[in-house]
């Protein structure tokens, strides 16, 4: 039966990595599901206040990094609110209308698209603000995917 309980943990972990790349997916629920299911399954001795502390802040960091890459991804080429909204709401709709490419292509358009309705901004400054939304989102994955790693090495360092 162990192997069956390390699987499903492991699956909650591959599955909040998935969300990195489909941001539908609430990554860090998966891996706070996968401690949780570790405490149901064995036992939530090893869980101490600081193992808490310690992953509600990386939770806490995890929610930051993807706002604050984004905005500074958008605001270093020159966007606005409008543009970190539009990158954001194209991160969230990208996947589903292009399938793979989506990802990328989403929130580049959404910035270009938010910018020059709202902001009134030429097609090239756009286009600039775009590439700037899209180096945010890879920034941001980056970051949270060494954040998780983090959080599930600090997990196993405490269980195992």
């Amino acid at each position: 039966m162990e192997i069956i309980y390390w699987t499903l943990i492991i699956i909650l972990f591959v599955i909040a990595f998935a969300g990195l790349i489909f941001p539908i997916i609430p990554s860090v629920l998966f891996v706070l599901g996968g401690f949780i299911l570790y405490g149901v399954l064995f036992t939530f001795e090893s869980f101490n206040w600081l193992f808490w502390t310690i992953q509600c802040l990386f939770v806490v960091l995890l929610f930051g990094a993807d706002y604050i890459a984004n905005m500074i991804g958008v605001k270093k080429y020159g966007g606005s609110k409008a543009g970190v909204w539009g990158s954001t709401i194209g991160l969230l709709i990208g996947p589903f209308v292009i399938p793979v490419l989506g990802i990328l292509i989403g929130p580049f358009l959404g910035a270009i698209l938010a910018e020059m309705a709202v902001n009134r901004k030429n097609l090239n400054d756009a286009i600039k603000i775009g590439f700037g939304s899209v180096i945010g989102f890879v920034s941001s994955v980056a970051a949270k995917a060494v954040v998780q790693a983090v959080m599930i090495f600090y997990f196993l360092i405490v269980v195992l």
